[in-house]
């Protein structure tokens, strides 16, 4: 029996995730039944949970994948750049083909947390490294002399966090974006260091 290369094997599960991102946000965590996501990916079941041990742990790593997107664009970019990319195109880059798809996997993870003790704890693992990366990108912007220095790094991601949960709630209730880039930018200034006299 011929060895299936690494780069197969990562291609099958990329096309397993961006499938399953797309049945997750139009059908919810239980809407999205192992037939649902047989059609979304164009793949058996067989194939699907040979990659994922189950549908959680599917939609897990599907979190943690859009996580760890978000991870890198805070890193080089900071957390209101993300919450810019979500009014442009409310997705990650090179993510799923509909708008709505990163929204809904995001709002379905918010969900869960709050009903589902059991995904809670094991999301807990997960969730720190948006934060991580938030926390760190203020650091370097501190040390660089960027950022107001009477506030403590903590309260300030919280804030930053607060503000992208706001967000979107905003989005996923269908309000109007258009309008949104100016309060970003007072965002931004709020965390910015001011120089006396300026």
């Amino acid at each position: 029996m011929p060895r299936v290369s690494q780069d197969h094997l990562d291609a099958r599960r990329r096309q397993i995730l961006d499938g399953s991102r797309s049945c997750f946000a139009r059908f919810g965590y239980e809407g999205a039944t192992v037939r649902r996501l047989e059609e979304a990916t164009g793949l058996s079941r067989g194939a699907i949970f040979h990659h994922f041990r189950d549908k959680e742990s599917l939609f897990l790593a599907l979190a943690e994948d859009d996580a760890h997107r978000m991870a890198e664009v805070v890193a080089e970019q900071g957390l209101v750049q993300v919450m810019r990319d979500l009014l442009s195109s409310p997705r990650p880059p090179r993510e799923a083909e509909h708008p709505a798809d990163w929204l809904g996997t995001r709002l379905e993870v918010s969900r869960r947390l709050r009903t589902d003790p059991e995904f809670r704890a094991r999301w807990a693992e997960r969730s720190q490294q948006l934060t991580q990366a938030t926390r760190e990108r203020l650091a370097r912007q501190r040390e660089a002399g960027k950022l107001r220095d009477d506030v403590d790094i903590d309260v300030l991601t919280s804030f930053l966090e607060l503000v992208l949960e706001g967000l979107v709630s905003h989005l996923a209730m269908g309000l109007p974006a258009d309008d949104l880039e100016p309060v970003l930018d007072l965002v931004e200034e709020t965390v910015r260091r001011h120089r006396r006299g300026s």
